[in-house]
């Protein structure tokens, strides 16, 4: 699945690198699966 990395951030979606995954817009989905935030798990 698709792994949200900070540092990358996600420009398609307007999220600069550097956006801690917390500080994601409300409105931000998965741009592999269009889930949201809440569906996310934390990995290390």
């Amino acid at each position: 699945g698709y792994i949200y990395e900070p540092e990358k951030g996600d420009p398609e979606s307007g999220v600069n690198p550097g956006t801690p995954f917390e500080d994601l817009p409300d409105d931000w989905v998965c741009p592999v699966c269009g889930v949201g935030k809440d569906d996310f798990e934390e990995v290390s």
